[in-house]
This record gives C-alpha cells, structure tokens and sequence, in this order.
C-alpha cells in the first residue's frame, strides 16, 4: 500500500475530498426528502448497474408501478394511489439513489487517479480505508433498509433506518477530518489537556443525538404529541412502555421522542456552555474559538427547528431543514474536534 502513498499533504486531494463530503451532504438532504415525501418504498429492486437508467417509457413504467401495488404500502397506506402520483415519489428515489451512484464515482475515480500517481498522503492510509469501507457498506445497508418495508411492514424499520443514517453521518465525519487532515500536513503542535477529550464527547453527543432522531423519524413519531414542552398535556409520554426492551428503545413513539427531546436539551446546554468557554481560553487558537462558537449557535439552531418541525407535525420543508442544520453541525463540531488538536 505504501507504494500508492508518500506525500504528507495534498491540496488537490484535500479539494476532492471536500467536494465528496458535499456530496454526503446533498445524500443526507435528499434522502431526509424522500423519506418525508413517503417515496422510500417505491423503488423494490435493487438493480446498482441497470437501475442507473429511469423507466423509459409507458410499459416500463406500468411495470413499475405493478411492483409498487405488491407490496404492504401501497395496500395500506396508498391504495387509491395514480400512477401520476407514483412517478412522483418513484422521481424521488431514483434521484437519491442516482447521487449515491455519483457519490460512488466521485470518490473512487479520483482515489484511483491519487493513488496511482503516489499523491495520496501516507499518513491518512487508514483513514481513505475507513472511508472506502464506509462508502462500500451505504448502499448495502441502504437496500437492507428497503428490504424491510417491501414484505411485512408499510414503513422501513427504524432500527435499520437508524443504522443507514449513522453510516451516512459517520462519512460525512470521517470526510470533513481527512480533508483536514490532506490539507494541513501532519500537526507539529497539538494542545494537550481536557479540549481534546471535550471535543470528541461533542461530536458522540451530536451524533448520538441523529441516530435518535432516526428512530423517531422511522416511527413516524414526529406525528404524535405535537405539543411542546408537555406531551399532550402530560409531563411524560403516556404510551412510554412497549412490550419489552427493545421494543421501547427501538419502536415506542412515545419513548424515542422523549429520548430525543431530553439529549436535545443536554446538547444544547453542553455546546453552548463549551461555546462560551472556548471564548474565554487561552489556550485555543481563534479558529478553534469560532468554530466552538459555530457549533453552540447551529445547535441552539437545531433545537428551534426541531419544536418548530414538531408543532407543524413535520412538514416537508422544515424536515429537510431540521436534518440539513443537523450534518452541518456535526459536521462543524468534527472540524472543531480536528482543530483544537492544533494550537
């Protein structure tokens, strides 16, 4: 592997990378927008190679729809559904799944093209391995995802919801640090004590915080109690306990909201009391304070969008909004966490 790698930094490769990461970013938004738009079902085949092209004409696209009528959605949830209304929400679909195939030829292309022309830094080796792996188990996971509402269920299952997410955030992740990371070369001074461990505790809370909106999302739970500070009046959700463990962690629409809302809270008080803490260290260096500063007010502006989506009962715009601000600030919180390991 050495052989592909020897340079310690590189602003081409920094360049691509930033442009993949924006790419994940565009994923992340069209996919939040076609789930609140109900089109994540209406694709049942996976097909990576001939799927690239749309149906072409009235058969293909009566054949289509023949396959959407077979499953549970459509009988349960669409069943007056017209093949009008179909196209709409196949459109939807195709086009996510049509960006992670661009997503896919953006990033492995031009890694090929670095690492054949030893541009690559040497350093990062495990890290573009992290990020091929991570890309390489997406689509899986995003089929696996699928292949849960086309049988037995009218919605995907939440946990694997979650799961599909989580990978999608943790690209996101490792893309913004290695980006970083080719840009800057390997860091010649790094700031020791608590800031490090703080900063990675920030980004495990921020990203804790996704995987449980994932769950509420896949439960349809920002449709019930659309109230807020109560839950229908209540201090706690009535309908907290499912019918074991799992079932109340995973699929209780009343405790995965809870859930949510109460890290919520924890969030908001911990990005904003480090916020207002970096700005007063000496030690950190003024892009650290920004971005400490950044992460504060993006969370702070995430809690808002979130009661805001809540009351409205999750329409499609502030949905794709609360999960927008969502990566970006995770996004600034793993650029804070790279940072501050540099005076």
């Amino acid at each position: 592997m050495t052989s592909f790698l020897r340079s310690d930094r590189s602003r081409a490769v920094a360049i691509w990378l930033w442009i993949v990461a924006a790419l994940v970013l565009a994923m992340i938004v069209v996919g939040g927008s076609t789930r609140l738009t109900g089109s994540g079902l209406s694709i049942t085949q996976w097909r990576p190679i001939s799927g690239a092209l749309p149906p072409l004409g009235d058969a293909d696209w009566q054949a289509e729809f023949a396959r959407y009528r077979a499953i549970p959605q459509f009988r349960f949830v669409n069943p007056h559904m017209t093949l009008g209304q179909f196209q709409f929400i196949y459109w939807w679909e195709w086009s996510h799944r049509f960006l992670a195939r661009l997503l896919g030829a953006v990033f492995l292309a031009p890694l090929a093209w670095f690492a054949l022309r030893r541009e690559l830094p040497g350093r990062l080796a495990w890290q573009f391995i992290a990020l091929v792996v991570l890309l390489g188990l997406e689509p899986v996971v995003g089929w696996w995802m699928v292949a849960s509402g086309l049988s037995q269920r009218v919605y995907v299952a939440p946990e694997r919801l979650m799961i599909h997410l989580g990978i999608a955030f943790a690209l996101l992740g490792a893309l913004v640090w290695t980006a970083l990371d080719a840009g800057a070369g390997q860091a010649r001074q790094t700031l020791p004590g608590p800031w490090g461990r703080r900063a990675l505790w920030l980004v495990g809370l921020v990203y804790l915080q996704v995987l449980l909106g994932a769950l509420v999302a896949g439960n349809q739970a920002g449709l019930v109690y659309n109230d807020w500070p109560l839950f229908a009046g209540h201090l706690l959700p009535q309908d907290y306990l499912g019918p074991g463990f799992w079932a109340t962690l995973a699929h209780s629409q009343g405790a995965v909201q809870l859930h949510h809302r109460l890290i919520a809270y924890l969030l908001v008080v911990v990005a904003l009391a480090m916020g207002g803490e970096a700005l007063q260290s000496r030690y950190l260096s003024q892009p650290a304070k920004l971005l400490a500063s950044g992460v504060g007010l993006l969370v702070l502006a995430q809690a808002g969008l979130g009661v805001a989506t809540l009351l409205g009962k999750v329409p499609v715009g502030l949905g794709v909004a609360h999960q927008l601000v969502a990566a970006l600030a995770f996004s600034l919180a793993v650029a804070l966490a790279w940072r501050i390991r540099r005076i």
